[in-house]
């Protein structure tokens, strides 16, 4: 059994969404974290505030807008979903059904709509609408963010058969790291370090 099967193929939930982010921004969260089980003192304040912010905010959404423009016809709150398959758990900000029978996953972004989707919120709305998928047993095709500094506008995304290769090679990647233990590449943008929780103990 090569090094790339042991991480293709996980034993059950073992990282969280929030892991894979962390991997994106830098590959060594993986390896501090969960290698040396150094932990990210910010993360558990940051989960209690985003779980404040989000109850607020989504009583602030249009709940027509949601219902005509997005064919929203019902929605669930904060769901823990779980893949065996993928190896990855997570929370959903909101669940939605469609009136096409579909199922979509929302997230809330305490920020304003950037030009482009940023890649990690591209990554996590593709994880939840695979976790949901798997869940539910119906289909997903796309994801919803709601950038709640410009005006709670919504952004539809895609959850193609490429987005989904695309979650999959990064969850393996994280598997990867925690599984053989070895320190990964740096990111190669340096001005993240400046406000990292393990600057320094990081081998820049």
């Amino acid at each position: 059994m090569g090094s790339g099967d042991i991480a293709e193929k996980p034993a059950g939930p073992s990282i969280t969404i929030t892991h894979v982010l962390e991997h994106l921004y830098c590959p060594r969260f993986t390896y501090f974290e969960h290698v040396l089980a150094i932990p990210e003192r910010q993360e558990r304040r940051w989960k209690v505030q985003k779980g404040r912010q989000v109850h607020l905010e989504r009583q602030k959404v249009n709940k027509s807008y949601l219902r005509k423009k997005l064919g929203v016809t019902a929605r669930e709150f904060d769901v823990p979903l779980a893949s065996e398959t993928l190896g990855v758990r997570g929370i959903a900000d909101e669940v939605l059904t469609l009136d096409d029978g579909t199922l979509a996953p929302l997230d809330y972004k305490f920020a304003k709509k950037p030009r482009r989707v940023f890649r990690n919120q591209r990554m996590q709305s593709v994880l939840y609408g695979m976790l949901i998928e798997e869940v539910y047993q119906r289909p997903v095709n796309r994801g919803y963010l709601c950038y709640t500094r410009t005006n709670y506008e919504i952004v539809q995304l895609a959850i193609d058969a490429r987005a989904r290769r695309a979650a999959e090679r990064a969850v393996r990647e994280v598997l990867g790291v925690i599984q053989q233990g070895y320190l990964p590449q740096a990111t190669r943008w340096k001005n993240r370090c400046g406000d990292c929780c393990y600057r320094n103990i990081c081998i820049q």
